[in-house]
C-alpha cells in the first residue's frame, strides 16, 4: 500500500514539474512577442522617441561600410570610419 502511495506522489510531482514548466515557457514566449506598449500620453509621443533615437549612418570613403555619424572621423572633406583609413591615401 506504501508503495502505491509513493508512486502515486511521484507522478503527481512530475506532472506539477512539467506544468510549471510549460507555464513559465508560455509567458516567457508572450513576453518575447508582446508588442511594446504605448505611453499614456497617447502614440504621437512613442513615433517621437523612435525617430529622436535614430541616428544618421555615413558611408566610409574608403572601404563603403555604413557606421554612426557620431564615429565620423573627417578628412580631406569626406568621411571615414576610422582614423586608419582617414591617414591612408586617396584611391
Amino acid at each position: 500500500m506504501s508503495r502505491i502511495i509513493f508512486w502515486l506522489a511521484l507522478v503527481f510531482l512530475v506532472i506539477f514539474a512539467v506544468r510549471s514548466k510549460i507555464r513559465e515557457a508560455q509567458k516567457r514566449h508572450q513576453q518575447q512577442f508582446r508588442e511594446p506598449q504605448q505611453p499614456a500620453g497617447g502614440g504621437a509621443r512613442a513615433s517621437e522617441k523612435v525617430v529622436a533615437e535614430a541616428e544618421t549612418m555615413l558611408q566610409c570613403a574608403h572601404c563603403g561600410i555604413f557606421y554612426p555619424a557620431s564615429e565620423s572621423v573627417q578628412a580631406r572633406g569626406r568621411d571615414y570610419c576610422s582614423a586608419a583609413h582617414a591617414t591612408l591615401p586617396a584611391a
